[in-house]
């Protein structure tokens, strides 16, 4: 009887831990979260067996495509897919429409994604990877991806990992900038006496009272409310700090002091830039540089910016590089130029090779079938063509090497889109004729300024003060809106008021956490 007993409670204690572990395998960033009989197996010979086929789903940022494009573009990619791995792909769309939080939220669901389009600085890979919602791929890499796994570099590899386990697949062999700035009509400039390009803030204020004062019925920046990029802006053209790959909302409060102070974390929010960042954003809403209810407003104002109502538009360099050759024809005569944050003091980092990435969802059902999936997109050429620009004849020809539109090309009809922004590679790239040819010179200029992006191992572990993240984010969205825009009253009084509101959220306790794990990353960065 007592040895029966015995059974039971062992039985018991079993089914509790297996209960246990399956309840939290979400906690898990590891390969133990593929399913034990995999459908995609390798026999003794080292031969991949496909027979079976399976449906891989991929996770990608942005409105799906309602003109039916998608679908005629990805049944020609699935039909290859199918002949070289006998597997179907499907994309998930998540809408921009308040992205960040559909995004994590479908991770958090353990939903069983395949491919996850991720990023460290603007998608909160590592945030997910502590949460356990990517699969470790270390192992797997070397059999179902090995063109990828032999391209990338062993330093770009270090760089994706969480623990010690490569967890996500960096964006490392495409050439591209997202240095931010704003956009502005050289021609219109040049009317109001300012005949060199604008590299700071009081000559760009100088062009938007140019507007107010000589183009009746044009907004000098017509602009959402949600976008606050200025604040980002002002901080990085008039001081040397840095940013932290830490999310804390619509604005991020933790920077680094300088390049060369890269360990010192510090927040430009408690420096005097920002009250006078603050103060010159009341200025400029009190002059009439935007809609009176520009928080509330949603209008598409980059169509405005091209129908010439008005005289800025706000982006980064790629943007910038489509956008110009598109104002030839939608503007014809105009000049555009475009005022980078960088610009005025030259401070400059290097994109992270994350910025873009691929990891494979901790809850796939089939992730090696997912990483040759993935090998294919990124290395062969006619799937690469196919997945990122579509049907040739239907959405571009090749003219003098360069991608043009059908004759009959209609945007609304025709246009094709992936949003494949985690694999894209410069040897399979055709240039496109809607970019402008200038921008490998501003490439060229930005490469001779630019620092080394010296966080691409620093990994946050955020869960000894998550509740202060959730609350100082809570704090941004409420506040850093109104002192943006001018709308927040007295700026020096409103910048009060968010650093007491920061303070009372945890901005100490937060701050002291960051600066304990840059000490120890500066240790394993400098080996000490």
């Amino acid at each position: 009887m007592l040895k029966m007993r015995k059974f039971l409670v062992l039985f018991l204690v079993m089914l509790l831990s297996f209960t246990l572990v399956a309840c939290n395998g979400s906690s898990k960033t590891s390969s133990e979260n593929s399913k034990s009989d995999p459908s995609t197996k390798v026999n003794e010979n080292g031969e991949i067996d496909t027979s079976e086929f399976v449906t891989i789903t991929m996770m990608a940022l942005g409105d799906k495509p309602t003109n039916g494009q998608l679908e005629k573009v990805m049944e020609q990619v699935n039909a290859k897919l199918k002949e070289k791995t006998n597997a179907h792909l499907e994309i998930k769309w998540i809408e921009w429409a308040d992205y960040m939080t559909k995004y994590n939220l479908t991770l958090a669901s353990g939903e069983p994604v395949d491919l996850i389009i991720t990023a460290t600085d603007w998608l909160d890979a590592w945030g997910n990877a502590q949460k356990g919602a990517f699969m470790d791929i270390t192992e797997l890499l070397p059999t179902y991806a090995p063109q990828t796994w032999g391209e990338v570099s062993e330093e770009n590899w270090e760089q994706t990992k969480y623990e010690d386990k490569i967890v996500m697949i960096p964006e490392d062999s495409y050439t591209q900038w997202v240095n931010h700035g704003f956009f502005y009509r050289t021609d219109w400039a040049k009317e109001f006496g300012i005949t060199e390009p604008i590299k700071d803030f009081e000559t760009l204020g100088e062009y938007f009272q140019g507007i107010v004062d000589n183009k009746p019925g044009v907004i000098p920046w017509d602009t959402p409310g949600t976008n606050v990029t200025t604040a980002w802006g002002y901080t990085t053209s008039y001081s040397d700090a840095i940013e932290l790959p830490i999310a804390t909302g619509v604005f991020p409060i933790y920077w680094a002091q300088s390049y060369d102070e890269a360990y010192n974390v510090m927040s430009p929010v408690f420096e005097d830039t920002f009250v006078d960042y603050a103060k010159l954003m009341k200025d400029w809403a009190d002059k009439g540089y935007w809609r009176a209810d520009v928080l509330n407003y949603k209008g598409d104002t980059r169509a405005l910016f091209q129908a010439g109502k008005t005289g800025a538009d706000q982006h980064h360099t790629e943007t910038f590089s489509g956008l110009r050759t598109q104002m030839d024809l939608k503007q014809p005569g105009s000049e555009i130029d475009m005022f980078a944050w960088s610009d005025t003091r030259d401070n400059l980092i290097s994109m992270s090779v994350t910025h873009g990435a691929t990891a494979v969802g901790a809850h796939s059902e089939n992730p090696e079938r997912a990483l040759m999936v993935y090998d294919l997109l990124r290395n062969d050429e006619e799937i690469y063509k196919l997945f990122n620009y579509g049907i040739e004849g239907v959405q571009y020809e090749i003219a003098d090497g360069k991608r043009v539109r059908p004759e009959g090309y209609d945007e609304t009809k025709d246009s094709f889109a992936s949003n494949f922004w985690g694999g894209r590679v410069d040897k399979f790239e055709i240039p496109s004729s809607d970019k402008w040819e200038g921008v490998s010179e501003m490439y060229a200029e930005y490469d001779k300024i630019k620092k080394p992006y010296p966080y691409g191992r620093f990994v946050f572990d955020s869960t000894p003060v998550e509740a202060e993240l959730a609350a100082l984010s809570q704090v941004t969205a409420q506040m850093v809106p109104a002192i943006a825009f001018g709308k927040a009253g007295d700026p020096e009084k409103a910048v009060k008021d968010l650093r007491n509101r920061l303070e009372a959220a945890g901005y100490e306790k937060v701050l002291k956490e960051i600066q304990k794990q840059m000490d120890e990353y500066k240790k394993l960065v400098e080996g000490n």
